[in-house]
């Protein structure tokens, strides 16, 4: 379940401002190419889990849950700080992959279900953790219930991605926005991704247009920059992961991701980065609930 809004394509915070129903709804589609989203999405940088084991300073033993873990990228480095690790993923597919791919690992459980309708049965947490996937879940309901699901001077802990471009350097969007335009004309999540800089001097806060109020203290930020590159073949499928693409009918959507990679093979010397601001958000638990 795991696409952050700060990781669509070209528009940082395009789903903020959608129907949050609809946005839930599409989380799903990944569910159906969990492999190809697994070998292609970024995962995060060890320097946001070691800033995150620093700030939080759970010992090797504590109880962590972990929202939305697709297929366990996230859920592999949270089990490597020694935590035992609870992750809760609504795909069928997605959870199934994070099972096979956390196999040889102690203390990591998948369970299948939205967060929204998962059972904790009485267990509490010393952390909450969502990798590129809180923005799928319900505010109203999500920041209430980690915050019941843990435990005094529990920590909560976003993590995601934000596509971004550095001045004068080749960009895919750039290279194939009238591709964009010919194939799906006035979409309005084609634009290109924002600067570095810009995202850095604006990302303070929780990044999201629905943050916790009184639940949670002001988070710590710490940011990280990651870049991948591919071919023309390895950028469509890298696209084909993620939600702006996914809710394409697939009679546009592929043909433009092919003309994308071909654009990339013929004009950027079939090699084309894919930069990231990745980025930490991590907040202690307030001491008692806010009455409504």
């Amino acid at each position: 379940m795991t696409d952050d809004p700060q990781d669509s394509p070209h528009r940082a915070n395009s789903p903020h401002h959608a129907d949050r129903s609809g946005a839930r709804r599409l989380g799903r589609v990944f569910n159906d190419v969990p492999e190809l989203y697994d070998r292609l999405r970024p995962g995060y940088p060890d320097e946001l889990f070691a800033g995150l084991a620093a700030v939080t300073g759970l010992d090797g033993s504590a109880p962590v849950l972990e929202i939305g873990c697709g297929t366990g990228q996230a859920t592999r480095s949270l089990a490597a700080l020694g935590w035992r690790v609870t992750a809760v993923e609504p795909g069928t597919a997605m959870a199934a992959l994070a099972r096979r791919r956390t196999a040889g690992l102690r203390d990591v459980t998948i369970e299948t279900s939205t967060f929204e309708d998962w059972d904790a049965r009485g267990r509490h947490f010393g952390a909450v953790v969502a990798a590129s996937s809180w923005h799928w879940v319900d505010p109203e309901i999500g920041w209430r219930r980690a915050h019941d699901v843990l435990g005094p001077g529990g920590w909560m802990a976003l993590l995601g991605h934000v596509v971004v471009r550095r001045p004068g350097e080749t960009e895919v969007y750039a290279e194939t926005a009238d591709l964009h335009e010919r194939f799906a004309p006035g979409n309005p999540d084609w634009g290109h991704p924002p600067l570095e800089d810009d995202v850095r001097a604006g990302g303070e806060g929780w990044g999201t247009a629905d943050g916790p109020g009184a639940l949670f203290g002001a988070p710590i930020v710490r940011w990280q920059p990651t870049v991948q590159w591919f071919d023309g073949t390895g950028f469509a499928d890298l696209l084909r992961t993620t939600s702006v693409y996914r809710k394409l009918d697939p009679g546009v959507r592929e043909p433009l991701l092919d003309a994308v990679a071909e654009r990339i093979r013929t004009h950027m010397g079939d090699r084309a980065p894919r930069r990231y601001l990745s980025v930490l958000r991590v907040a202690r638990r307030a001491p008692r609930r806010p009455v409504s």
